[in-house]
């Protein structure tokens, strides 16, 4: 997903949960940051690379392929961007295949409850963190936070399919490998990224050989996975965003005290019903951004203005912040969030005996001088 969904989507989603224009402004900054808190800005800020929860593509391009880099590749997507479904799915294969196989995203899994039982009571920082990640579990599902050629490749069978019912068109998509070039939908032209035979090449992270079609709300597309046995899936965007919405309204309401329990598989249609036309427009309209759609709609909803997203906005007061009280900014909140988090997910994953991420985390916070 994108700024348009993760910023002003998240806002709208808190907002109809029951939350203030001030604590929805949080909770979506902080869903959009985790897209942006990569090492290179922890450093900046003299923070805790630790809890980096993503890599720049400059980072990435210099990443360490070996064992421990890829175990801190796999740390930061797997727990933010690709959590696994099922760590435990049955699967034949060599043992390396089924590790890699089991941290296949999707939504409604084990690790979505934990998600949003790590994020209780810890501020609207990390109920932010949780929706980014509760979002992601639908638009980023049949792809692997860890490089991987044998799950994440795709090949020439790829489809969009556009339009609805009778009307519709399937044509095949024409993927560019330049990154100069803009995705066209009109001519069904996508960029992804380079073809690599490389197991573990970084190319072959997450949903990169599908582009950025995953992230767009109005794709239909069917393709084969490379894990999935010669069997086409076919993936509803405009359907899959609109689980999302209506599950991260129920998941804030129960982080708000609405509920007793988070149910997974549980969506909170009856508030999101009065716009439901609207929302759904929004989404299947063809277009690479959303943003102004989201924008305007969540400002009629409120009655406020929903400011643009700026990466600097916390860093003056998390920098002048004296040690010992940089946990009490927002982003020392933010951080605090992450590492827990990210410890959790690594966690799990080595508990169910993959090591794909590592023997597990035991991360203390700490602020820098």
């Amino acid at each position: 997903m994108q700024l348009d969904f993760h910023y002003y989507a998240t806002y709208c989603a808190a907002y109809l949960a029951g939350y203030s224009h001030e604590e929805s402004m949080d909770i979506c900054y902080s869903a959009q940051f985790v897209d942006m808190c990569s090492g290179t800005l922890l450093k900046k800020i003299r923070g805790p690379v630790e809890a980096a929860t993503t890599q720049l593509q400059a980072e990435l391009m210099d990443a360490r392929t070996d064992y421990l880099g890829l175990m801190n590749i796999t740390r930061i997507w797997s727990s933010f961007h690709f959590l696994p479904k099922d760590l435990n799915a049955n699967v034949k294969g060599s043992r390396r295949y089924q590790n890699k196989y089991r941290l296949i995203c999707g939504p409604n899994g084990a690790l979505l409850s934990e998600t949003i039982e790590t994020a209780k009571g810890k501020g609207l920082e990390a109920a932010g963190i949780a929706m980014h990640i509760l979002a992601d579990t639908w638009a980023h599902q049949y792809f692997a936070g860890t490089p991987s050629y044998v799950i994440n490749n795709t090949d020439y069978h790829f489809y969009e399919i556009v339009g609805q019912g009778d009307d519709c068109e399937v044509r095949r998509i024409r993927f560019s490998h330049n990154p100069k070039l803009v995705d066209d939908p009109v001519k069904g032209i996508y960029v992804n990224s380079v073809s690599s035979g490389g197991e573990n090449n970084v190319m072959c992270l997450g949903h990169g050989k599908a582009g950025h079609l995953p992230d767009y709300s109005f794709a239909r597309y069917k393709y084969l996975p490379a894990w999935g046995n010669y069997q086409e899936i076919t993936k509803d965007n405009p359907s899959d965003y609109m689980h999302a919405f209506c599950q991260m309204i129920y998941a804030l309401r129960y982080l708000k005290g609405d509920f007793d329990a988070f149910e997974r598989d549980t969506y909170d249609t009856e508030r999101v019903a009065p716009y439901r036309e609207e929302i759904e427009a929004i989404l299947e309209r063809r277009q690479l951004s959303a943003l102004s759609d989201w924008k305007e709609f969540g400002e009629r909803l409120s009655g406020s203005e929903i400011e643009d997203f700026d990466i600097r906005k916390y860093q003056k007061e998390y920098l002048d912040a004296p040690k010992g009280e940089k946990d009490q900014t927002y982003l020392g909140r933010f951080i605090r969030a992450a590492i827990a988090q990210k410890t959790m997910v690594s966690n799990s994953i080595s508990a169910s005996g993959n090591r794909l991420a590592g023997l597990g985390l035991e991360v203390k916070h700490r602020d820098k001088d």
